[in-house]
């Protein structure tokens, strides 16, 4: 297909399409002269990885760039490739805190530790430093029962993962991480309310 066909079955410009080639987000078309290229089915897939790591989970055009590589050369375990999109995705975090407390967490609950995952040690831990210095006390009961519901909620989402394509499972992470958290929030102040009426509001 041709770029306006390209454009018109993506739903993206084709001066954004010719943006991407520039930033080499999207791989070139067949040649078919010197001034016109032949896109296929793949070039559709790709754009709608790239819209959906752009638009949809906020990320830079560097930022892409580098999921993007490790799409196109994935490493041996899926893994890692799920720990890229979910890195690039993750909220950026102050650097000095030391997270050996939730190492020390992670060790007593049987979770393993990897280097490479310590930027979601390090958001636990500013978190955990956060309540501290508003004086606010998380009992540690309660913290027990977040992590039981949490690891439920991540067995069925990684149990979801798609395993036909890097770029399936890369699109499915991205987007399931920045667009699933609003529901999770959304959803546990539902069940505020809901809890609160039960305790405070007056029996009928």
């Amino acid at each position: 297909m041709r770029i306006s066909e390209l454009a018109a079955r993506s739903g993206v410009p084709v001066a954004t399409i010719k943006y991407y080639l520039r930033e080499r987000l999207l791989p070139p078309g067949s040649l078919t002269s010197a001034t016109q290229a032949s896109y296929d089915d793949a070039h559709v897939e790709r754009l709608r990885l790239i819209r959906a790591l752009v638009d949809s989970a906020g990320l830079s055009i560097a930022q892409t760039r580098q999921v993007l590589q490790s799409v196109d050369s994935p490493p041996e375990s899926v893994h890692d490739l799920l720990g890229v999109a979910a890195e690039a995705v993750s909220r950026p975090v102050a650097p000095g805190h030391s997270h050996e407390r939730v190492h020390e967490l992670m060790t007593r609950w049987g979770w393993r530790i990897d280097t490479k995952d310590c930027t979601a040690h390090a958001s636990l831990a500013e978190a955990l430093n956060a309540l501290d210095s508003a004086g606010f006390e998380l009992p540690e009961a309660a913290l027990e029962d977040y992590r039981t519901h949490m690891e439920q909620i991540a067995e069925r989402e990684v149990a979801n993962v798609p395993t036909d394509s890097p770029e399936s499972a890369v699109r499915y992470v991205a987007l399931g991480t920045v667009l699933i958290e609003p529901v999770l929030l959304a959803l546990r102040r539902m069940a505020q309310q809901e809890a609160s009426v039960r305790r405070f509001s007056p029996q009928p």
